[in-house]
């Protein structure tokens, strides 16, 4: 199965059939009772105010109208580490872990999907030197709990704003295939006069391999010689990202 044909079908049914569904009136008291706290406390005091399980209950809610969640949730962070780990994990390694249906899968990719959106939004037809830090944060949320290597492409206009956001390919859990002319060939299609490459390491360590090293000194070139420059590469790690500029590597 492949994560996209997952996510569809993790999306029908939500509901199991003859599984009671939410406003059944079938609730039980404490159930009701404490999902109605975490809900007071989460409106109050927002994400700060919860632990990852409880953000998780509350999200599993939904998906679980009539079951303590609490394990499930507990669950799924042992197993996937923190609250990103879980939302971002594919669905055919979510639904490995029992109690994890098609129901549940749904949510999770519902605000996975959700989250991408936004933090692309924040970086999308805007300056990019002035929002460094925004553009940091959609890579983190985009690509640093992937289990296999992606390698995507910032295209810039010559005010430095983000004009395209391209995923130009995917590979295994340690290797990516990347062909400099397919790159420049794309930023002379989308008229770029700059370029930002992100590509991140399933392994959690953002130290580039020699691949990657020369990889991007190939760009660079073939970039250079059309008037195109590369800004940065960056790698994405699990905890943290590294950069190609401020370690002198480019």
């Amino acid at each position: 199965m492949t994560r996209a044909n997952g996510f569809a079908d993790a999306c029908l049914p939500l509901f199991a059939a003859g599984e009671p569904v939410p406003g059944d009136g079938r609730l039980p008291s404490y159930i009701r009772d404490h999902r109605q706290r975490l809900r007071e406390r989460f409106m109050q005091g927002g994400a700060a105010a919860l632990p990852d399980y409880e953000l998780l209950e509350l999200l599993l809610f939904r998906a679980i109208p009539r079951r303590d969640v609490k394990p499930l949730a507990r669950a799924l962070l042992d197993m996937f580490g923190d609250f990103n780990g879980v939302i971002s994990a594919p669905p055919e390694r979510l639904g490995t872990l029992p109690g994890v249906g098609p129901a549940v899968i749904c949510e999770l990719k519902l605000v996975e999907a959700a989250a991408h959106r936004l933090a692309r939004s924040r970086v999308l037809h805007r300056p990019v030197m002035s929002g460094w830090d925004a553009l940091l944060d959609y890579c983190r949320t985009s690509m640093a709990h992937r289990d296999t290597e992606q390698f995507r492409i910032f295209f810039l206009d010559t005010k430095n704003t983000l004009i395209a956001d391209e995923d130009q390919a995917r590979g295994t859990v340690d290797h990516v295939p990347v062909y400099p002319r397919e790159v420049v060939k794309r930023a002379l299609a989308l008229n770029a006069t700059a370029l930002i490459l992100v590509h991140n390491h399933p392994s959690g360590d953002p130290t580039p391999s020699q691949s990657d090293i020369a990889m991007t000194a190939q760009i660079a070139q073939a970039a250079g010689s059309l008037g195109i420059t590369l800004h940065d590469h960056i790698i994405i790690g699990k905890s943290r990202e590294l950069s190609f500029r401020a370690e002198g590597l480019l």
